[in-house]
């Protein structure tokens, strides 16, 4: 018989990071809604029933089957000191394995970035990848000109690693995307290559 995995659950200085709820509901909306122009311009095009219940609730049991077999781990980022939702921050592309990587992204509502909640967030979901999930690499993609991603990642440890040409569809064309990892501390130093 095999045990039930605990719902994952992270705790940093000011927030608790945790699977979404079907009770985010009213709090994912609204801060998706007030966060609309500002988050346009670096994710894909909200589909037209983006911010429905039904959507949510899709949303919701992915997280929740994801995370049961290990193929990510979606959080979202909820403020101790009132129940506020922040924001997310998801472990995707898990690969294990040789590789022993993944993929992190994320996003904050308008109303929270510049404050250091998403730095708190990457450096938490970071270490729980490193000790907890055993991995040895964690890599990040965002837009050249978003210039506050890119400083969150270079405050959290990672290092830019190259370009990777139309990577994703933002805003509803295909863009090119700056890449960055943080490697496990042991995993660091000389290698091979020559």
């Amino acid at each position: 018989m095999f045990a039930r995995r605990r719902p994952i659950r992270l705790e940093t200085e000011r927030m608790t990071l945790r699977l979404p709820q079907h009770s985010d509901f009213s709090g994912w909306t609204a801060l998706r809604e007030v966060s609309r122009e500002f988050l346009t311009p670096w994710e894909p095009v909200w589909s037209a029933d983006h911010l429905s219940r039904k959507s949510f609730t899709n949303r919701v049991y992915w997280a929740q089957r994801a995370s049961r077999n290990g193929s990510a781990i979606p959080l979202f980022l909820e403020r101790n000191v009132d129940g506020a939702l922040l924001g997310a921050i998801t472990i995707d592309n898990i690969r294990r394995g040789p590789a022993q990587m993944a993929t992190i992204g994320y996003w904050i509502g308008a109303p929270h970035a510049r404050q250091g909640y998403m730095t708190e967030a990457i450096g938490a979901v970071v270490k729980h990848a490193f000790t907890a999930m055993e991995m040895s690499r964690i890599e990040a993609a965002c837009l050249p000109d978003n210039t506050a991603s890119r400083g969150v990642l270079e405050r959290s440890g990672f290092k830019y690693e190259g370009v990777a040409q139309s990577y994703l569809q933002i805003n509803g064309r295909w863009r090119t995307h700056v890449l960055y990892a943080n490697l496990r501390h042991d995993r660091r130093g000389r290698t091979d290559a020559g």
